[in-house]
């Protein structure tokens, strides 16, 4: 039975046709059907088949060996090569190396991966030989800032991790070369002393006939490369950089300048003519102190530590990145120091300060003027202010530092003060100023009433008769007049209303879009001099419109106020003809 199945099945095959059997080897179209030729058969497709073999004719069989084995040959050569150079630019390093211990180049600077190279036996020598080697990183955080190929690095922490030393041996690295240009910069001229000293004990180790010009402060290198010392006291001390160009630049204790102006001024100074010196910006720095909040934003917040953060920056000639990293110290980094009594000293300091100095805690502040300021309960989500809530202004006027301008309005059920609106932005004239404050009172319907900085409303000296500041932005419609500019009162008044009420609620909150307001209450710190006030070195211009605005005594309008208001103000028709 078996059989006779198989003998109809293999009839049954031989009676269909191929296209029956092989459908796949003919053109079809969208539908799915044969396309078929004039006699009315299926269109094979064109080529061979799927799998099957190809039948070359000796000849070509011939050259596509010949062509193989030349493509072998080729690939030998090529990873011989490769060999060749991996071993001839070991022989240069090597040979390098062997000079630069030897003294007979102008760098005495050998790294890592360079005494790597040599031998067995002279490494061993030179470990046990230490007396020609003038510095030699710290394993860890040292060593990785030292090594570091990102544009802007901050080494920072606790002290005595070895930071000062690590910022004077950083920009040795490429000043075997003449195009090099450094530039190590302190807050102070007095404070640069102790690294002037120290770098007498380092360059001329490094670099055999180095010399320090004392007038100019500059070290000049055999190579004819150069580092020069200099400080930026105020903002205007950045301009006698103007025009210059520098290779490497370096802040240490990035901390003590109050905003970041100095830092991104003295960043455009940065460039190199020689493409084989890249550029690098670097820091050193303890937390805390009256930059610790603009130096932990750019730095510690963005990004865990030893994380390379990529900035992207729009540019004039497209999109652009900037890489930055905050490499951590601790005391125990630095063996040499970590031996001695100094972490017992830090460990004695008050807690804020041994947090800051021993344990390199960023999230601490010392010496806060508004230690109360709490972000959970201040800064709340923003909302649509209701219509009929009372609103006022405060303003802080300034040209080449920045205007601030915060808008406020009165909870009716409880008198708390909400921060709604700011305005920070430098450069501004009078007219520019006030053009954009009414721009942004658009949505308030009604022109906002407010304060502004006394000094606005005086007169420049020189003799100058013309209009002030204030008398600019009143005759631009800006009801404003002239603040109460008591300090010390006002930093009261900002305690009060930082504080709770007895129902739990403080009486200022501000929006979490009004950024510098926010950043200036978490940062300002005490005045050195006079604990009642704050430090009027840090950045501190929507603290003071604020400061203005509490001064005027916010209050919520009775209906009989209001009217009052209504009636004194000085009705102007909008046309004089029809008179409405």
């Amino acid at each position: 039975m078996q059989d006779l199945e198989e003998s109809l099945n293999e009839e049954s095959t031989q009676s269909l046709t191929d296209w029956e059997v092989n459908p796949d080897s003919y053109l079809t179209d969208i539908y799915g059907e044969f396309i078929l030729k004039v006699n009315g058969e299926p269109k094979k497709r064109a080529g061979k088949k799927k799998g099957s073999p190809h039948n070359y004719h000796s000849k070509v069989k011939a050259s596509m060996d010949a062509k193989r084995t030349l493509r072998e040959k080729k690939k030998r050569v090529a990873q011989s090569r490769a060999a060749l150079h991996k071993v001839e630019s070991s022989l240069k390093k090597t040979t390098e190396t062997y000079k630069v211990l030897e003294g007979k180049l102008g760098s005495k600077i050998v790294t890592e991966d360079a005494l790597n190279e040599l031998p067995e036996a002279v490494r061993t020598a030179l470990a046990e030989d230490e007396s020609e080697i003038a510095f030699k990183p710290n394993p860890g955080p040292q060593q990785d800032f030292l090594a570091s190929s990102e544009k802007e690095v901050l080494f920072g922490g606790a002290a005595g991790g070895g930071k000062s030393y690590a910022m004077l041996v950083d920009p040795l690295r490429y000043c075997h070369m003449k195009n090099a240009r450094a530039l190590l910069i302190r807050r102070t001229m007095p404070e640069l002393r102790e690294l002037i000293d120290k770098s007498y004990e380092l360059y001329p180790k490094a670099f055999p006939g180095a010399k320090f010009k004392t007038q100019d402060k500059i070290w000049t290198f055999p190579s004819g490369a150069k580092l020069e010392f200099g400080y930026c006291e105020k903002n205007a001390d950045v301009y006698r950089y103007q025009g210059q160009a520098y290779s490497w630049i370096g802040f240490d204790e990035l901390t003590q300048w109050p905003t970041d102006f100095c830092w991104n001024y003295l960043g455009s100074r940065l460039r190199s003519v020689d493409p084989n010196i890249p550029t690098f910006l670097r820091a050193t720095a303890n937390p805390g102190n009256i930059g610790g909040y603009w130096v932990k934003k750019r730095f510690i917040d963005p990004v865990p530590p030893n994380t390379t953060n990529t900035v992207r920056v729009e540019t004039p000639n497209g999109i652009k990145y900037i890489t930055r990293k905050f490499i951590p110290a601790l005391l125990s980094d630095n063996p040499s120091l970590a031996k001695t009594d100094y972490s017992t000293m830090l460990a004695g300091l008050p807690p804020v300060l041994r947090k800051q100095l021993l344990e390199g805690n960023w999230d601490v502040v010392e010496g806060a003027a508004f230690p109360e300021f709490d972000e959970s309960i201040h800064v709340i989500p923003p909302f649509e202010i209701p219509a009929h809530w009372e609103r006022i202004k405060g303003v802080d006027y300034g040209y080449a530092a920045e205007s601030a301008c915060e808008w406020a309005a009165v909870d009716p059920e409880d008198g708390t003060l909400i921060i709604y609106r700011e305005l920070y932005m430098k450069g501004l004239t009078g007219d520019k100023l006030g053009a954009i404050m009414r721009e942004m009172e658009i949505p308030d319907v009604r022109s906002i009433s407010g304060v502004l900085d006394g000094a606005a409303w005086s007169q420049a000296g020189g003799g100058y008769k013309g209009p002030t500041v204030g008398e600019v932005l009143v005759n631009m419609g800006h009801r404003l007049v002239r603040a109460d500019k008591n300090r010390k009162a006002g930093k009261i008044q900002m305690h009060e209303r930082l504080s709770k009420s007895p129902e739990g609620r403080p009486r200022l909150q501000i929006f979490s879009n009004c950024v510098n307001l926010i950043r200036e209450l978490q940062g300002i710190p005490l005045s050195k001099t006079d604990p009642e006030d704050v430090d009027t070195h840090a950045s501190d211009h929507a603290y003071d419109a604020v400061r203005y605005l509490v001064m005027s005594r916010p209050r919520m309008e009775g209906y009989r106020d209001r009217l009052a208001r209504f009636k004194s103000e000085e009705y102007e028709p909008a046309d004089t003809i029809f008179g409405y």
